[in-house]
């Protein structure tokens, strides 16, 4: 029987209710709620070991938590069989390994391992599925090629393919823009922005760049200490106030002369060390 959860609030899938997150004896996390806001973009920031990575696996069932519960679709996520999880819940984790050997498109054709039963083989669908993948990440040049021959950004190209080949209508994406220069980190934004205006895909994505985060997220979530300082859209919390509480940084905060979003502009220079 499934246990008693609250009920789920409207436009909510996915939520973290409560939450105490551990590793070993160390807690990360104590008392951590948060509510998905379906079809938008998520950015969640914070400086490094504040627990964004942490969470972000708590909410893709990868780490269970001490206490409180995650929620997808108004059920205690532990209650629900992994298979429809992974139909549901796209995952990129901030550091995968390939097994020895593969090629780009076998590990692609990976994310199609969901929607594959005992008696269920290969369709149509999955190989166009796979294809769509690797054209929209722009790693079908290099589908034959082994993956532990690649560039690291390559390699997290193909990463992010193999999750698009999921086909799940939420993704969670730890760091995606790791190993990427800046022209292809903005086009795995982009990408993500693209899926989620176009497609309604609800993305959560852990990112350091905060003026990154303020251009393409819709809604923020700024941590520190295991714990939500302040969340919302860009516009609505994005002050230096925000930014001395969250990062303990000098800043002052102004208007993207592309965009019209906040930016964010440090003060602290080298020499005033």
């Amino acid at each position: 029987m499934d246990k008693a959860v609250n009920e789920p609030q409207a436009g909510c899938r996915l939520q973290a209710q409560d939450i105490t997150l551990h590793y070993g004896e160390r807690t990360i996390a104590e008392g951590l709620s948060l509510d998905v806001p379906d079809g938008k973009f998520t950015v969640i920031v914070g400086p490094n070991a504040c627990g964004k990575s942490t969470l972000l696996r708590a909410l893709a069932r990868i780490l269970r938590p001490g206490k409180g519960q995650i929620i997808l679709d108004g059920r205690a996520i532990e209650t629900i069989g992994a298979r429809d999880v992974a139909r549901t819940l796209g995952l990129l984790p901030q550091t995968s390994a390939a097994p020895e050997g593969i090629t780009v498109a076998e590990l692609v054709a990976r994310g199609r391992y969901p929607h594959q039963g005992l008696l269920k083989r290969w369709s149509k669908a999955d190989e166009d599925a796979v294809r769509w993948a690797m054209q929209t990440a722009r790693v079908h040049d290099f589908s034959n090629r082994i993956v532990d021959e690649l560039s690291g950004g390559q390699r997290q190209r193909v990463w992010i393919a193999m999750v698009l080949a999921q086909e799940t209508p939420l993704l969670l994406l730890d760091e995606p823009t790791t190993y990427l220069d800046i022209a292809h980190q903005l086009e795995v934004l982009n990408l993500l922005r693209a899926l989620n205006r176009r497609q309604r895909n609800t993305v959560v994505a852990v990112l350091h760049d905060l003026n990154q985060a303020c251009r393409y997220a819709d809604h923020i979530v700024a941590m520190r200490a295991g714990k939500i300082i302040r969340q919302g859209a860009p516009a609505d919390i994005m002050t230096a106030e925000l930014v001395q509480a969250v990062f303990g940084l000098d800043s002052i905060v102004i208007a993207d002369p592309v965009t019209g979003d906040p930016m964010v502009v440090p003060l602290d220079r080298a020499d005033s060390i």
